[in-house]
Parts: C-alpha cells; sequence; structure tokens
C-alpha cells in the first residue's frame, strides 16, 4: 500500500511539474511574441515619423519659397527707396506687388505618426530613449514654435491686407503718394519684423529636422 502511494505522489508531483513546465514555456513563448510585436511596432513607428518628416520638409521649403521673396523686397525698399514714391513709382510699384499680391503661407506638420504613439503611451515603451527624446523635442517645441509664429505672421498678414485691401483688388497701387507711401512701410515692417523670425524658425526647423532623419536611416 504505501509503495503504491509513493507512486502514486510520484506520479502527481511528475504531472504538477509538467504542467509548471509547459505553463512557464507558453509565457515564454508569449513573452516574445510580444517583444517581436513591439520591435515591429516600434520599427514602424520611426519609419512613420521618417516619412512624415520628409512631408514637413517639402512643406517647409514651400513656405519659404513664399516667404524669402517678401523679406527682400522689404529690404530693398527700406534701404533703396525709403522714400520719394513719385520719382521711384514704376520700381517700387512691382516690389510692393510682389509683397502684397503674393499671399502668404504658414507652416503645419504632419504628424500622425506621432500623436498616433503618443495617444496610446507606446511612445514611453520604445527602446531608443535618446531618439525618443530627439522626436518629442522637434514636435514638442520647434514645432509648436513654428505654429505658435505662424499663426501670429497670419494675424498681422490677415491686417495688412485687410488695410491694403483696395489694391489687393484693383491689383495696382495708383492711389499711393509720398506720404501714404511711408506710413505703408510702416505696416510692412511691421508685419516684415515677425515674417524674418518666423523664416528664421524655419531654417532652425529644418536643420532638426535634417538632424533627425540622419539617424533615424
Amino acid at each position: 500500500m504505501n509503495n503504491k502511494t509513493s507512486k502514486y505522489f510520484k506520479y502527481a508531483i511528475g504531472e504538477i511539474i509538467l504542467v509548471m513546465i509547459g505553463i512557464l514555456l507558453a509565457l515564454q513563448v508569449n513573452n516574445w511574441n510580444e517583444e517581436r510585436k513591439h520591435h515591429k511596432s516600434e520599427k514602424e513607428f520611426y519609419k512613420g515619423i521618417a516619412y512624415d518628416l520628409n512631408q514637413d520638409l517639402e512643406f517647409i521649403r514651400y513656405v519659404r519659397s513664399y516667404t524669402e521673396p517678401k523679406l527682400n523686397v522689404f529690404k530693398r525698399l527700406n534701404t533703396q527707396f525709403p522714400n520719394d514714391y513719385g520719382k521711384n513709382k514704376t520700381k517700387i510699384d512691382s516690389l510692393l506687388g510682389i509683397y502684397l499680391f503674393s499671399g502668404q503661407r504658414t507652416f503645419y506638420p504632419v504628424s500622425g505618426s506621432f500623436k498616433s504613439a503618443l495617444a496610446g503611451n507606446e511612445i514611453n515603451t520604445y527602446s531608443q530613449k535618446n531618439l525618443i527624446q530627439d522626436i518629442i523635442k522637434l514636435y514638442g517645441s520647434f514645432y509648436d514654435r513654428l505654429i505658435d509664429n505662424g499663426k501670429i505672421i497670419d494675424e498681422r498678414w490677415g491686417k495688412l491686407s485687410e488695410t491694403y485691401i483696395h489694391n489687393r483688388r484693383v491689383n495696382s497701387f495708383e492711389d499711393i503718394n509720398n506720404s501714404n507711401y511711408i506710413s505703408l512701410l510702416d505696416d510692412f515692417h511691421f508685419h516684415y519684423i515677425q515674417l524674418n523670425w518666423y523664416y528664421n524658425l524655419l531654417n532652425e526647423t529644418e536643420t532638426e529636422i535634417m538632424k533627425l532623419l540622419k539617424k533615424l536611416k
């Protein structure tokens, strides 16, 4: 009887050990699968960020193509033609038209990949911590500054466009004379100051994007 009981306990213990080993193996396999999925998710995140950043680069350069002519025009107006509108009407009108009739563009980033990872808090679980910090810095600092300053120049551009809506509508400066030309330059200068600051931010942000894209390769 004791021999049978001993065999039974040995058998039961063996069964328990086998079950425990099976559970541990299953847990290990599940962990491997989860790690593999997480690694794949992290790689897809970096791929998505790189794609978004390349689109942002194109948009920054597009915005800059609208910004540079205005900056150059105002510098010329302010240095070469600060007064004497009547003597230089043709040249000045041509420059004023470039500034006032060309419209304005401001930058907004493509942030789908970043917002998705941020909303699910997945971004805090990714392994490349330094790279993640650089990504967060770009979106949370550089992009936020660009958006905020973009809103300011949009507001100033709106006021400028409203003030000179007649000139924009008729595509002419026939109502401009020596006295109100100085006032016009003052109005342009108020917009130019912010636009120049915004242009510098575009350049700084482009540099940061290029650095980040190199790290993402």
